[in-house]
């Protein structure tokens, strides 16, 4: 599945690159970035935060795949590899972006999406963790997909989904061990515990009985004659 090609135009900042500098480059609605990669040198620009944070959001997120223009100089294919946020109320502060040669696998991680409902969910009461969120993938620019499915409805307690239950394909190369666990369905805690408790005997229950009723007896003083 291909991403979704959005265009971004860096305009490239000469001087002091200060606090100040970028203040002043905030104050105008932009945010400073740096481009590179690609074997080309790296060139301290000015973005629009805007664009920036709907590629975040978008549904490819930071591997988005888009358009990128370089004011007065190049322009090809760029991707987001890095950014900071203004810790407390989340502004974008800075960008870094990355040349993507088309013809050039990349390795990147892709978010991992459970989809239905596990029938172990719904009829035993069951409980769905998911270990794994993302996994590493290795393959060309346009075939980095937005995210992968992988249906769970058929999913009993101690169940299991492992990498190499994930959709596969000679477009994609998974990075990380095939039998690593993605997501899986255990029972509750109580019910676990209940289940492993050992019964008791009834013959033990029996001499905690007897025993119970000797005591007193044998506490008990004796007689005078």
């Amino acid at each position: 599945m291909a991403n979704p090609v959005q265009s971004i135009t860096a305009t490239p900042r000469t001087g002091t690159f200060n606090k100040g500098f970028a203040r002043r480059v905030r104050m105008q609605g932009l945010i400073p970035a740096v481009v590179y990669g690609a074997g080309q040198p790296s060139v301290a620009v000015t973005v629009d935060p805007k664009v920036i944070t709907k590629v975040l959001y978008s549904d490819s997120g930071h591997n988005t795949l888009f358009d990128l223009t370089i004011t007065g100089g190049d322009s090809g294919k760029g991707m987001i590899v890095d950014w900071q946020n203004e810790p407390i109320k989340g502004h974008l502060l800075h960008v870094d972006i990355k040349r993507i040669a088309m013809d050039k696998t990349m390795r990147v991680s892709v978010p991992v999406h459970l989809t239905g409902s596990s029938i172990g969910v719904k009829t035993r009461g069951g409980i769905l963790g998911q270990v794994l969120h993302e996994v590493e993938i290795e393959c060309l620019p346009n075939d980095i997909p937005g995210h992968i499915d992988i249906d769970i409805s058929g999913l009993e307690v101690n169940g299991a989904i492992h990498i190499s239950d994930l959709p596969h394909s000679d477009k994609i190369k998974f990075l990380g061990d095939e039998h690593a666990l993605v997501a899986h369905i255990t029972v509750a805690k109580e019910e676990a515990e209940a289940a492993a408790a050992p019964a008791e005997p009834e013959v033990a229950k029996k001499g905690k009985t007897d025993a119970a009723a000797a005591a007193p007896a044998a506490a008990a003083p004796a007689k005078k004659k």
